[in-house]
């Protein structure tokens, strides 16, 4: 599993009343670099929805399905629902999101997190 890869993952549902949290099975894109996290349980990812209403919201944005990027319908980029989830919750790999879009996710992250 590398860095933009788009996984199948299983995100938990959040204890007490939800709130605007995502959960469930759905696609994320892998934000942690691989070589240098082999050794820790955990991995970032960014989650994605198909609710494509979602694209309104700051730093979020729509990728189409591809072949290259395994997506079954257009769904949106949820950069504002970063997390570190256990690496047992990855299914599996669907495909690799494609460098305009990585780079587009990258400069999200870092306009959030103001680095």
């Amino acid at each position: 599993m590398d860095r933009g890869d788009i996984v199948r993952v299983e995100l938990p549902r959040p204890a007490g009343t939800s709130g605007r949290e995502q959960f469930g099975t759905r696609p994320a894109v892998v934000l942690q670099n691989a070589p240098d996290s082999t050794d820790l349980s955990t991995v970032l990812v960014v989650p994605l929805t198909s609710r494509l209403s979602a694209a309104r919201f700051l730093g979020c944005f729509s990728v189409q399905p591809t072949n290259a990027n395994g997506l079954d319908v257009a769904s949106v980029v949820l950069t504002h629902q970063l997390r570190a989830i256990d690496r047992r919750r990855i299914q599996r790999v669907l495909g690799k999101l494609e460098g305009d879009h990585m780079a587009t996710l990258e400069s999200a992250i870092r306009g959030l997190l103001g680095l």
